[in-house]
């Protein structure tokens, strides 16, 4: 069998719909902390089952049976998204796992910018040491992200953050789906990293131009300084937790933690990746469309 822990969140999903189109649903596991959220794949034949990071215990039963498992990467960040990792290896060298996929991140290290890079490296050393067969996705940061960190640019234009000339290999969230649905069903997968990115790196610069060629207004990329960018996030309404860790991100993004290209996607996938202009031009269309 084949389980997909975070199986309610937007990559689970997208991972459980690609093995459905490709194997039988009495095969597939999907692990969640609340069932009430895959009411989408009701009536589908998946098993659901209940299991939290936090609880070893509902980890073994969720578990049991898997031969396959997709490990997605805790949402927290410090000692909190350790420990809840930490918790997902030992459940499945307990129940006998054979196989671990993990969404890691680029470049995770012992001292990264990013704070999700030393949880990432910590669980990595943890995969390896565990005698499981292993692959490793270090994932870019998600195409779907760009409308988050531009914000009302998609109307004005205008894009304000705290990147510097910082680039990043935006990488689609459901060709990466199809990357790891690939994996989990090659029997002989494994002790594998895979550098997960799109085809090419953007400043936010870059953005602008292209948001400038699509929507034929003048479009800038302004360079916020923190504390700035801070205190307008937090009027804005975002808790100052959330605040600071976004800005940890511009910083990642200025150290060029995320910039790193590969072809790598492009041959699990078979075929060309969705690039970052398509997808600026689609989700310009749309948002068109729903205005009209």
């Amino acid at each position: 069998m084949i389980a997909i822990t975070g199986a309610s969140g937007n990559l689970g999903k997208a991972v459980l719909s690609f093995l459905l189109q490709k194997t039988q649903a009495a095969n597939i596991v999907a692990v969640v902390r609340d069932p009430q959220k895959l009411t989408d794949f009701a009536g589908t034949g998946i098993q659901i089952r209940k299991a939290d990071y936090n609880d070893p215990e509902s980890l073994d039963t969720a578990f049991r049976g898997v031969e396959q498992l997709l490990q997605v990467s805790s949402a927290n960040y410090g000692e909190q998204a350790i420990r809840e990792e930490q918790n997902v290896v030992a459940a499945a060298v307990r129940q006998g796992v054979g196989h671990i996929v993990y969404t890691s991140t680029l470049n995770p290290s012992e001292s990264p910018v990013f704070w999700g890079g030393q949880t990432c490296v910590r669980t990595e050393k943890t995969i390896r040491e565990a005698g499981m067969r292993y692959s490793v996705f270090r994932n870019s940061m998600y195409m779907e992200t760009i409308p988050l960190f531009i914000g009302s640019a998609m109307e004005d234009g205008q894009i304000y953050f705290s990147a510097g000339n910082g680039a990043i290999s935006f990488v689609s969230r459901i060709d990466i789906a199809e990357g790891i649905s690939n994996v989990l069903l090659q029997p002989e997968a494994g002790n594998r990293v895979y550098e997960v990115t799109g085809e090419k790196a953007f400043t936010f610069a870059d953005v602008a131009a292209l948001l400038e060629k699509n929507k034929k207004i003048s479009c800038a990329y302004t360079d916020v300084p923190q504390e700035i960018l801070k205190e307008e996030l937090i009027n804005a309404g975002l808790p100052e937790e959330e605040a600071v860790f976004y800005l940890n991100m511009g910083d990642s993004i200025k150290a060029g933690e995320f910039a790193l290209v590969s072809p790598q996607l492009e041959k699990l996938l078979g075929k060309k990746r969705l690039t970052a202009e398509a997808y600026l031009a689609q989700i310009l269309r749309n948002s068109e469309v729903n205005a009209g």
